[in-house]
Parts: structure tokens; sequence; C-alpha cells
């Protein structure tokens, strides 16, 4: 969001700016609690999710170095919309909502970047939902893995993708509704076909064009 800007026009934003590093398993805060700040993630991942009345976790967003959040719920009056917990070693960088919300104002080239970056995250939960309403629990997972793929990925050719983040059966399950037995058994299948593998150090390898196809 910030590259653009010259020394002195981040000057501003750096007087606003605390940083705080957060230890792997804490929450950063809890669906509910006031919302009182904006945060970007220097070093570390996040994971937003919520949780029904029985507990059941459902996965909306996996962070990394570069995010902001919150992003639902922002420029209201109103509380965090999802729980945010630290899934690895994090330094979050973070300014108060309406000291935030004041230098918006005065910069509205900010405000266009914002704009941006939200509007991108809606086309990415309207995907998500399409998804769901139009695919079958295992297209859904091959969905998932060109997703994580795509934004967690590292090409280690033309047609493989190293997941550099692991993420277990439960969490890729909770990210679509589904459950772990599902995810582990849809795994298991397409590994059979070739279409992915765990490479040595236990990160998935994914053949991105081999699971398009299977889709198209």
């Amino acid at each position: 969001m910030f590259k653009d800007l010259t020394d002195f026009e981040m000057e501003p934003i750096i007087n606003l700016a605390k940083n705080r590093i957060y230890r792997s398993g804490t929450h950063i805060f809890m669906q509910g609690d006031p919302l009182t700040n904006v945060y970007f993630i220097h070093k570390g991942l996040v994971k937003i999710y919520k949780t029904d009345i029985h507990g059941k976790e459902q996965i909306v967003n996996m962070l990394q170095p570069g995010d902001m959040f919150p992003h639902q719920g922002f420029f209201r009056q109103d509380d965090y919309p999802a729980h945010a917990e630290v899934t690895e070693d994090a330094v979050l960088i973070y300014i108060p909502i309406h000291s935030f919300e004041n230098f918006l104002i005065t910069h509205p080239e900010i405000c266009i970047k914002l704009f941006r970056v939200l509007g991108d995250k809606i086309v990415d939960l309207q995907n998500r939902l399409q998804e769901k309403i139009l695919h079958n629990t295992y297209e859904q997972i091959i969905l998932l893995l060109l997703r994580l793929a795509k934004n967690h990925g590292r090409e280690v050719s033309d047609t493989h993708t190293v997941i550099d983040t692991q993420f277990t059966n439960r969490e890729m399950a909770n990210m679509i509704g589904s459950s772990r037995e599902t995810v582990s058994r849809t795994l298991t299948q397409l590994k059979k076909k070739d279409f992915i593998q765990t490479d040595k150090t236990g990160l998935l390898q994914i053949n991105t064009e081999a699971l398009e196809d299977e889709l198209f």
C-alpha cells in the first residue's frame, strides 16, 4: 500500500505506527472484541477465522508478510468480525483505527490503494462462494490447492509449484467447510494420480497444469 510514497509522505505513517512481536499460537484479537487497530504483517503468518455457536472453525484467510487486516468491518464503528491467530512467530505493525482513518482523509492516494486491496478481497470471496455453489468437494479441494499455490507458492518449474506454508488437513478442510477425512482422502487420490507430492521437507508440491486440466 505504501510502496509508492516518498520518505516525506511516509513520515506521518511512521509517527502513527507501532510494532509488536507475537508468538505462534497467540491471538491478536478475538471475534467480537472492540475494533481498535489496523494491522500490517511485517513478518510471520496470521490465520483469520470464525467460529459458530458449536465452536466449529471456518478459516476466512491465511495472511502473510505485506498483508493488511482486518478488511471486513473496516471504516465501521464495529467489533472485530473474526479471530486473528498467529500461526508463525510474527512482527506486526499496527495503527489505531481512528488515527489511520484521519490519515486517509488527508491522503486520498492511499485511500485509492486501500480500495483496490478491499476490491481484490471482495473478488476473492465471490470466487470462493462460486466454487462452493458450482463445484463438488473434490473440485473445491483442487481449487483450494491452486489458490494456496498462487498465494503461498513458489514455482519450481513451468508446471510445478511448492506451497511454502504447511497446512494441516484440518486447516484445509476448515477453509472450504469440509471434513478432515474428506481432504485426506482426496489428497491421497491426487497423489496416486501423481498430481501432487510431498517433498523431503514435508512441503506440498503440486502439478498446477495437471490440476487445472482435471477441472476442465
